[in-house]
């Protein structure tokens, strides 16, 4: 069994559970190496706080490849779309989990499992109770190792590989739907897998929404543009936001720009062992807010970084947890001013034994092209 699985089952009995049963998912690519496409056949892996092996049920059309695949002891129970998944469900639930209803609650993902899979669970074991697994799951994941960290460097020097391509391309006349099918495209060329996410380009008033959606807006000289991206190697993403400006900005948006910029740093200042995503979350916000823009900083100071481009930690306030060296996680402040301008700056950031380290080093002064 992986190292990642056998540390799961021993929480599990520890803290009290008969076991888990894991969806095709992230988690149970970071837990077995295993990788599924998403679809309307019921898949699960059923494993118990005991020694019994795990259990996977899954449908015929997928044995022999997961089979191939598995490097652990696994049992498995096939079905096939004509007789359907209970009853090979209902037999690998009694291998894992022996007869009837297990009596301790069985662990599951709550952001992740689907009601067909909940239903299917009730229908063959009717009366069983489930709690919520992803606290654990979250836990886990969010502290990475070498290898982790060696990909997700990679995966950062890649997208500021294609960041440095790309900033040529940016100049007046020239629209967000372009640019970002430029910088797509030199991601990819610089080695990503793919982008972590569809990147943005929001130039002048659209840079006041965070969660632009890039239009055909041609860009204007004087305009600060916010660039969000990111690339995934391995399995690990990446994900930065540069501001740019195109010609020299005017007084007040180069004044919101060091603002964000002091907020960035005192941000990255913050992250070391044992702080809280709510105490990174202050020290940036506090910055913004003493220079009067607190109400134009609308969304958390930053969220984990990993396997998937939002996972935990949080950094926001109510972000109690002690961060553990090998946390990674961005530091994201920005200054929203609608109708006008905005600004973000953002970092990758990993908690070490003695402080942290920022994995992006793109330059963070502004840039004009």
């Amino acid at each position: 069994m992986s190292a990642r699985l056998q540390y799961l089952r021993e929480r599990l009995q520890t803290d009290g559970w008969a076991g888990a049963v894991l969806m095709p998912s992230i988690n149970l690519t970071y837990l077995t190496g295993l990788r599924f496409h998403p679809g309307k056949r019921l898949t699960l892996l059923l494993l118990s706080a005991g020694d019994t092996p795990p259990v996977m049920v899954l449908p015929q059309l997928e044995l022999e490849r997961v089979r191939a695949s598995v490097t652990f002891e696994t049992r498995f129970f096939a079905w096939n779309d004509a007789e359907g998944p209970l009853k090979a469900l209902a037999t690998g639930m009694e291998a894992a989990f022996g007869a009837g209803v297990p009596a301790r609650p069985i662990a599951i993902e709550h952001t992740v499992m689907r009601v067909m899979e909940l239903h299917a669970l009730e229908m063959v074991a009717p009366g069983i109770r489930t709690g919520d697994l992803d606290p654990l799951l979250s836990e886990l994941r969010m502290v990475k190792d070498a290898e982790e960290l060696s990909f997700m460097e990679r995966a950062v020097a890649i997208v500021e590989q294609a960041l440095q391509a790309f900033l040529p391309h940016i100049r007046p006349g020239v629209s967000e739907r372009a640019l970002s099918r430029m910088l797509s495209e030199a991601i990819l060329v610089a080695g990503a897998d793919s982008e972590s996410f569809a990147n943005m380009i929001a130039s002048g008033p659209h840079a006041a929404n965070p969660h632009h959606e890039n239009s055909d807006r041609l860009l204007q000289t004087g305009d600060l543009v916010i660039i969000d991206c990111g690339a995934v190697y391995r399995g690990y993403h990446s994900d930065i936001t540069r501001t740019i400006a195109v010609g020299e900005p005017d007084p007040v948006a180069r004044h919101i720009y060091e603002i964000v910029l002091a907020a960035n740093t005192a941000g990255r200042n913050a992250c070391r062992p044992g702080v809280s995503g709510a105490a990174i979350d202050a020290a940036a916000r506090s910055v913004i807010e003493a220079a009067g823009y607190g109400a134009a900083f609308v969304h958390r100071t930053g969220h984990g970084l990993g396997l998937e481009t939002h996972e935990l930690p949080n950094i926001v306030a109510g972000s109690d947890t002690p961060l553990r060296p090998g946390t990674t996680f961005t530091v994201e402040p920005g200054i929203y001013l609608p109708g006008q301008c905005g600004v973000r700056i953002e970092d990758d950031v990993v908690i070490t034994e003695h402080g942290s380290r920022s994995l992006t080093t793109f330059p963070r002064e502004l840039i004009v092209v």
